[in-house]
């Protein structure tokens, strides 16, 4: 059972974001401070990347937790209510992540995804694999 009743959920559901996210955030203000210059949810790039080097064919994604299934099959038994629509709108979720990487990678592209968790408590560590990869792409002349 909910523990908020229609107009609240509707409400807090609304407040969820889909771009600009607070680790969306705190990634590109720490690339923007390095110098590296993106493009930020092109959607001229299959899977709408929420940073793209297109350049470099540098695809990153930052990824919440909860919506996209890190450590799924431990998380789902987590839920309590509405079982049925988060399982399968995350499941599904899950599948279309799988299928970006594949068609991007298959494209000559680097997909990089971070979980929201790493972002916040390693932003360097993050970043730095991100510059390692643009550098990479780089001196492989992917320009």
């Amino acid at each position: 059972m909910d523990n908020k009743t229609l107009d609240q959920r509707r409400r807090n559901m609304q407040a969820i974001k889909s771009s600009h996210t607070v680790i969306e955030e705190l990634l590109a203000k720490e690339l923007w401070r390095r110098g590296y210059r993106y493009r930020r949810n092109n959607k001229k790039i299959f899977g709408k990347p929420d940073f793209t080097f297109t350049k470099y064919k540098v695809a990153i994604f930052a990824d919440s937790e909860f919506f996209h299934g890190k450590d799924w099959e431990t998380a789902k038994h987590k839920i309590k209510t509405n079982k049925e629509f988060w399982h399968k709108k995350i499941e599904s979720n899950i599948r279309r992540d799988d299928e970006v990487n594949q068609y991007l990678t298959n494209q000559g592209w680097k997909v990089l995804r971070f979980w929201g968790c790493d972002i916040k408590n390693n932003l360097q560590f993050c970043v730095n694999d991100i510059i390692e990869v643009i550098n990479s792409q780089k001196a492989n002349g992917t320009t």
